[in-house]
């Protein structure tokens, strides 16, 4: 079915979209020509900045359902009746490749999930492993700078990241979790989903609870060799792409099991762990895990750049009744998410339909700057007016929280436990010898490409600190591979 002629940008047919207007047949191309120039121009603009971390994605549209009444912990309303459903946009993403990286990977999934409520847009934006490196964000770029590709030899190199790994023992549990059996998933659909940080609720009482979320895969889990792993990566670089995209379309809609930790905020405290320490989980003996929902993919973009790409999520969009924590690695992503996003799509980012509430209007009085849409019409943009114009509310959307001492920089408080490495040992013992195995063959082929001994032997020593077995059949590993 024909859809009319081609015009340029401006509505104006296209009479010839073959061949460029020039001076006589064999002459020189005219400055005239506003639909060669125009597409040329266009052309030139087609990408805005990537990502500097979750460069490479994928994502679908979903719906959240509520399966328990959480009223007694959360106000808020997308989880305040059993069968609520909630539209939802979902993206995966490897945390260190660029945009033209492979899928097949061993890296850490972001798991950044929006849900489009009626009181707003609310983004839980997490990964696919419960824990991370570091737990403070002022570390975040020097972090990631060893993830990328080294300012001089342009590749990224393994002196740099075991020299910050070794040198960060904090990082010691997810590394432990990332060269294992699940650091490589065999799909997006076959892996969970975690939001990692600790998160406040609050109810109509105002009472407040620290809580944790889990989605867990109703696909299974399922991984991929390392071996697996490298040879899907060159013959099929978008896999995990491909196979989200064409799972939906064939209608076999993945989905995940939503749980929830609850911790009353009395706990916090006295916990033997900091509870706000992004290197830790909580284990489950202590707050089990109590489902709350399923999540479901349903729908997938008409559009990659325009709703992949350019879709954005921050820690920062709360609704009432959620909130922030302590976490200092939450703290400042509250900041970086919103910032790298003004940068790379733009100031008006929000207008856009994939980032755009869905179930009410966002009432604000910003104005202008580049793409603004004029949606605001003839609306006064400033706060109080006497036109009936949005006014506050008087109501946070989450709880104050007393706060004593001195200004500094500090540490995080310490508590009964806290530890670098105990968790990553506790991990490793829960690994059948299989998967010990394994575990240690990834790493050892890793660290032997450092450069440095001192490198090699600092890496090792944060694993020996977390299990001594770990660490002796590391060492053995390395020292096999090296030499």
């Amino acid at each position: 079915m024909t859809q009319g002629p081609l015009t340029t940008e401006a509505g104006a047919p296209v009479a010839d979209n073959q061949n460029s207007e020039t001076a006589g047949p064999g002459g020189p191309v005219l400055v005239q020509n506003q639909a060669l120039l125009e597409k040329l121009a266009h052309f030139n603009r087609e990408r805005v900045p990537e990502r500097v971390v979750h460069a490479r994605g994928a994502g679908a549209y979903g719906t959240f359902t509520l399966t328990r009444d959480v009223s007694q912990w959360t106000r808020a309303k997308f989880l305040s009746e059993v069968g609520k459903q909630t539209e939802t946009f979902l993206r995966f993403s490897t945390v260190a490749g660029n945009l033209g990286s492979a899928d097949a990977v061993r890296d850490p999934r972001g798991f950044a999930l929006k849900f489009y409520t009626e009181e707003g847009n609310y983004d839980l934006v997490g990964n696919n492993t419960p824990v991370f490196f570091i737990k403070d964000a002022i570390k975040f770029p020097d972090f990631i700078h060893t993830q990328k590709r080294d300012p001089y030899t342009g590749s990224q190199e393994a002196d740099n990241v075991w020299d910050f790994w070794g040198l960060s023992p904090e990082s010691t549990h997810q590394v432990t979790w990332l060269f294992g059996d699940r650091g490589i998933p065999a799909t997006l659909r076959h892996m969970n989903g975690y939001g990692s940080h600790t998160y406040q609720w609050n109810n109509e009482a105002g009472e407040v609870f620290w809580v944790k979320y889990h989605f867990k895969t109703d696909q299974g889990i399922r991984n991929l060799t390392q071996a697996e792993a490298n040879k899907l990566a060159g013959e099929d670089p978008d896999s995990h792409q491909r196979d989200l995209r064409e799972s939906i379309e064939r209608g076999d809609f993945p989905s995940w099991t939503v749980q929830v930790q609850i911790m009353p905020a009395a706990d916090a405290a006295t916990y033997r762990f900091n509870p706000f320490d992004l290197t830790k989980v909580w284990p489950h003996a202590d707050y089990p895990p109590i489902e709350i929902g399923k999540l479901e993919l349903n729908r997938n973009p008409e559009n990659v750049f325009a709703e992949v790409e350019q879709s954005i999520f921050s820690p920062a969009h709360f609704v009432p009744g959620i909130g922030p924590s302590p976490d200092k690695m939450l703290q400042g992503r509250l900041f970086a998410y919103g910032d790298a996003h003004r940068y790379r799509v733009g100031i008006n980012a929000d207008h856009l339909p994939v980032n755009r509430p869905h179930a009410t209007e966002a009432r604000t009085n910003s104005r202008d700057g580049f793409l603004y849409d004029g949606r605001h019409k003839g609306a006064k943009n400033y706060e109080p007016n006497s036109f009936g114009g949005p006014a506050q509310t008087g109501r946070p959307l989450w709880q104050p929280l007393p706060v004593t001492g001195a200004t500094g920089n500090t540490e995080a408080p310490s508590h009964a436990e806290d530890d670098d490495f105990v968790q990553a040992g506790d991990l490793y013992r829960l690994f059948s010898e299989e998967e010990k195995v394994r575990l240690v063959e990834n790493l050892a082929g890793f660290i032997a490409k450092v450069s440095r001994d001192d490198i090699a032997e600092r890496a090792i020593g944060n694993f020996r600190q977390a299990d001594a077995d770990f660490g002796k059949r590391l060492e053995a590993a390395v020292q096999a591979l090296r030499g």
